[in-house]
C-alpha cells in the first residue's frame, strides 16, 4: 500500500506545471498576450479569466497544440508524448505588464463543475522581460516556457482510483509503472521536481520540522495553554474574524494605493536611516540629562504627594470661590450699561488722546518739558535779590536801581555775603548834590500824572541812597512798562 500511495503522487506530480506569467511589453496600441506552455490544459477553454493575485486581469484567448520548446504547430510533435497544451492569454491591465522571466501561471479549478481558470505571477522587476515571439506560432506574443508552468491534478481524478474500473486499470499500471521507468528514474526525478514547486519546497519544510521537533512539542503544549482561553472566548474570535473580512475587503479594493505604498518604501527607508542616526546621537546625548532627571524622580514624587493635602484644602478655597463668584454675577451684569457707557467715552475720547500723545511726544523729544522747569527754575532765581540784610525772594515784582541792565557793577547792587563791601556800596551809592539837582531837573520836564509818579519813585530812590545813574535807568523801565501820561 506503500508503494501505491507513492506512485499515485508520482503521477499526481507529472500532471502538475510550472506557473506560467506572461509580461506585457507595456508599449502602445497592440494588446499583451502571452504563450504559455502546458504539460495538460485540460477543460481549460476560451474566454476563461486570467487572474493575478486574485484579481481578473484578463482572459484566454486561444488554446492549442505545440511542441516542448513552444515554438512549432500541431504538426510538429510527432509523439504524443511530446506533445504540449499552448494556452494564449491577453493581459488586459496595463499595471501587470510586462511578464518577466521569473513569471509563473498555474491552471486552477474555478468551481465544481470543472471550470478553469489562468493563475499568474508576473514575476519580479530585477528579472529581464519575457522574449517575443518573432515568426511561426505565436508571432508577436510573449513566450512562457513549460518550465513555468503547472497543471495540477483536480481532486475528481485523484479519487477515481478508489473505483471501479479505475481501481483495476491503476493496479495495471502500479504493476507496469517499475517496468516502464527502470531505467528512466532520473528522468522521472526532474519532472517530480519539475511538475510543481511546491513539493521540494515541502521537502525541504519536512526536514526543518524534523530538526525542530522539540520546539513543534513545546509550541503544541504553549498552543494548548493559548487555544484554551480563546476557546472560551469564541464570540469575540467571531467578531474579530468579521471584523478582518471587512478590513481585507477595504484593502482589496485598496490595492493600488497600497503597492505604491511599498513601492515608496524604500525611499522612506532611506530618508529614515539618517534621521534614526540623527535620533541615536540625541539619545546618547540626552542620557545624562535622563539621568539627572531619574535622580530628580523621587522629590519630583515627593512634591506631588504633597500636593494632595494642597488640591484638598483647594477645592473648598475653589468652591467659596464659586460660590462668591455666583452672588456677585447681579452685580457684574449691573455695570455692563458703565461699561458700555465708559466704552462709548473711550471711542469718542481717542481722537483727544491721539494729541495728547503727540503732544507728549513731541514734548519728550524736544525737551520742552525740561525747558519750561528751567524757565522756572531761572525765572525764580532772577527775581531774587539782596540787600543791606541778605539775600531775600521776591513775592511780586519790584523795579529799582539795580532791576536795569548795566555792562558794569553798580555800586549798591552787588550780591554777596561781605557786610564791608555792602555798606561801601550804600554809602557809595548815596547821591552827590549835583546828581540829585540833576535828576530833578530831569524830573520837572514831565508834569503828567505818570511823570509825578516817576519822581516819587525816584525820590524814595534818592531816599534810599542808590546812584542817579540807576536811577535813570529805572526811570526809562517804567517809563517802558507804565507808558508816560502826557
Amino acid at each position: 500500500m506503500r508503494r501505491i500511495a507513492l506512485i499515485a503522487v508520482g503521477l499526481a506530480a507529472v500532471a502538475v506545471a510550472v506557473i506560467v506569467i506572461a509580461g506585457t511589453s507595456g508599449g502602445g496600441g497592440d494588446p499583451y498576450q502571452v504563450r504559455a506552455i502546458f504539460d495538460d490544459a485540460a477543460f481549460a477553454v476560451q474566454g476563461e479569466d486570467v487572474r493575478i493575485a486574485g484579481a481578473p486581469v484578463g482572459t484566454i484567448v486561444s488554446l492549442g497544440v505545440t511542441n516542448a520548446r513552444g515554438t512549432g504547430s500541431s504538426s510538429s510533435c510527432t509523439d504524443t508524448g511530446l506533445c504540449k497544451a499552448a494556452v494564449t492569454i491577453q493581459i488586459n491591465n496595463s499595471s501587470f505588464t510586462p511578464f518577466r522571466a521569473n513569471a509563473t501561471c498555474a491552471i486552477r479549478p474555478q468551481s465544481l463543475i470543472g471550470e478553469k481558470y489562468v493563475d499568474c505571477n508576473p514575476g519580479t522587476d530585477a528579472a529581464p522581460p519575457l522574449q517575443q515571439i518573432t515568426s511561426g506560432p505565436g508571432a508577436g506574443t510573449y513566450l512562457l516556457p513549460i518550465t513555468h508552468t503547472s497543471s495540477p491534478v483536480d481532486t475528481d481524478l485523484v479519487q477515481n482510483i478508489y473505483r471501479e474500473p479505475v481501481r483495476q486499470m491503476f493496479g495495471v499500471i502500479i504493476n507496469e509503472f517499475g517496468t516502464g521507468l527502470a531505467a528512466r528514474g532520473s528522468d522521472l526525478n526532474a519532472v517530480i521536481h519539475r511538475a510543481n514547486p511546491a513539493l521540494g519546497y515541502t521537502d525541504q519544510v519536512l526536514k526543518i520540522l524534523a530538526r525542530q521537533n522539540r520546539q513543534l512539542a513545546q509550541l503544541a503544549r504553549d498552543s494548548d495553554t493559548v487555544l484554551t482561553p480563546l476557546a472560551k472566548d469564541r464570540e469575540a474570535i467571531r467578531q474579530w474574524v468579521i471584523q478582518a473580512n471587512t478590513t481585507s475587503v477595504a484593502s482589496a479594493a485598496r490595492a493600488n494605493d497600497i503597492r505604491q505604498s511599498f513601492h515608496l518604501l524604500p525611499e522612506f527607508l532611506s530618508q529614515l536611516l539618517p534621521l534614526s542616526k540623527d535620533l541615536a546621537n540625541l539619545a546618547d546625548q540626552a542620557t545624562p540629562a535622563l539621568n539627572s532627571l531619574s535622580q530628580a524622580a523621587p522629590a519630583l514624587a515627593q512634591q506631588y504627594e504633597a500636593l494632595v493635602p494642597f488640591a484638598a484644602v483647594a477645592r473648598k478655597s475653589l468652591i467659596s470661590l464659586g460660590a462668591a463668584a455666583q452672588q456677585q454675577q447681579p452685580l457684574l451684569l449691573d455695570t455692563i450699561p458703565l461699561a458700555q457707557r465708559l466704552l462709548k467715552l473711550g471711542n469718542a475720547s481717542v481722537p483727544s488722546f491721539t494729541s495728547l500723545d503727540k503732544l507728549t511726544s513731541s514734548l519728550d523729544k524736544t525737551g520742552g518739558i525740561e525747558q519750561l522747569m528751567g524757565l522756572l527754575f531761572y525765572g525764580t532765581a532772577a527775581t531774587n535779590g539782596f540787600d543791606s540784610l541778605g539775600h531775600y525772594i521776591r513775592t511780586e515784582a519790584l523795579t529799582g536801581g539795580c532791576t536795569g541792565y548795566a555792562k558794569t557793577p553798580v555800586a549798591g547792587c552787588s550780591a554777596n555775603f561781605n557786610q564791608q563791601g555792602a555798606a561801601a556800596d550804600i554809602a557809595s551809592s548815596r547821591p552827590t548834590a549835583s546828581a540829585a539837582k540833576a535828576a530833578t531837573a530831569s524830573t520837572a520836564k514831565a508834569p503828567s500824572a505818570a511823570d509825578a509818579k516817576l519822581a516819587n519813585v525816584v525820590r524814595d530812590a534818592h531816599a534810599s541812597g542808590i546812584q542817579s545813574s540807576t536811577t535813570a535807568a529805572l526811570g526809562g523801565l517804567l517809563h517802558y512798562l507804565v507808558g508816560s501820561g502826557g
